[in-house]
């Protein structure tokens, strides 16, 4: 229900997204900003029951110490965060960083994955009882994960459960172990990132079993989302698309992560998957990640569509966006977590397919179309109250 106080956990919690959704939300809690991209706060969805602003309590999981205050200082340094604001903000920091719990990492962790899993669902736990919070959203904003091989334990959760307990094995990526996690501790889960994360069969018989909502994954923030309101385009006039090639610069973390072929992958896979359902597996698509430090926490994308049109004449569109990522996905993140906890609260369980609008690769929809997502968004919305 509206205005109930209701947990945003971080799976990433000092990673350049959460900081700045953070940032924001202490900026937007004390006037000092508007909700600049908030989809929560448009006319069309005013009439749904959201938690608000000062509902909202923030914590997390993070493998890395680095304090919340440095973590926005560099990103004031980096254009992301007014520097006005480090100082009003910096109390509301250092509040959240002491809800920040050290999260799970396969290389230092000892004992089973289920040991790992009850330990980071008893934070979760123990946040929600001494904030008396009605529900906590977690929601994974951690750096990209390396595609992982299928196995017969992903598909079946008793499987799943007999494998996470033997101490030699490590039968989920970290992003799946939280979401294992969060969902043993009765949170619905989110995973704005391109990992593995919650999209399994397992985790969504484990969500079913629990009577839990999620959404997912890899929050749609700039070249895919200009691909998906520009490819119905071609479609819905007839025009053939040949090809349809990008490149991606960027630097910051997410450049470190993606200069690795196997973390690319992930992303690469994501963002191809919705342009082949809105043109068709016909038409050629090379898309290339590059690491380019001195970009920070910018990025920019090109595309160059080759089209053809009446009596075959050869046609092209190029495009280039630049934007700061981490001030894109932050409100997205906000928006998620505002959205899910009403849906939470209306008895939702299951993947949340009208929540599409917000990802790549949604899951519990096929559709891709930009506008049609927003429709269904809107009308969805409307009917949680």
């Amino acid at each position: 229900m509206a205005d109930e106080p209701t947990g945003l956990w971080l799976i990433g919690a000092r990673g350049s997204v959460a900081t700045t959704a953070i940032s924001g939300l202490l900026a937007l809690r004390a006037g000092l900003a508007p909700p600049t991209g908030c989809v929560t706060e448009r006319p069309d969805l005013a009439g749904a029951p959201l938690p608000g602003w000062d509902d909202l309590v923030v914590g997390g999981h993070d493998v890395v110490d680095t304090a919340l205050v440095k973590r926005a200082e560099q990103l004031a340094d980096s254009g992301v965060v007014p520097h006005r604001l480090l100082g009003p903000i910096a109390a509301g920091l250092r509040a959240a960083d002491e809800e920040i719990r050290e999260g799970y990492h396969p290389v230092t962790h000892r004992g089973s994955q289920a040991d790992a899993a009850r330990r980071l669902g008893a934070d979760i736990a123990d946040f929600r009882e001494r904030h008396g919070l009605a529900r906590v959203v977690v929601v994974n904003v951690s750096s990209t994960e390396p595609p992982v091989p299928a196995t017969p334990e992903h598909d079946d959760l008793a499987l799943l459960e007999e494998a996470l307990a033997d101490p030699a094995r490590a039968v989920l990526p970290p992003s799946s172990v939280a979401a294992y996690a969060a969902l043993l501790a009765g949170c619905p889960f989110v995973d704005f990132t391109p990992s593995t994360g919650i999209a399994l069969a397992a985790l969504d018989q484990l969500a079913r079993r629990e009577r839990l909502p999620y959404a997912g994954r890899d929050g749609k923030t700039g070249e895919t989302l200009l691909r998906t309101v520009l490819a119905p385009m071609f479609t819905a006039r007839a025009l053939r698309v040949r090809s349809w090639a990008g490149t991606n610069l960027l630097g910051g973390g997410d450049g470190a992560t993606l200069e690795d072929p196997a973390h690319a992958d992930s992303k690469i896979v994501s963002k191809a998957r919705g342009l082949a359902a809105l043109l068709g597996d016909d038409v050629t698509a090379p898309l290339h990640i590059d690491n380019v430090p001195d970009l920070g926490e910018q990025k920019t994308a090109w595309d160059h569509v080759s089209f053809e049109g009446f009596l075959g004449a050869r046609m092209s569109l190029q495009l280039t966006w630049t934007g700061l990522d981490s001030s894109l996905a932050a409100p997205l993140v906000l928006d998620l977590a505002r959205l899910v906890a009403a849906a939470h609260a209306a008895g939702e369980v299951g993947a949340l397919g009208a929540l599409a609008f917000f990802f790549k690769d949604p899951l519990g929809s096929d559709e891709h179309r930009f506008a049609e997502q927003t429709r269904e968004l809107y009308r969805w919305a409307g009917e949680l109250g």
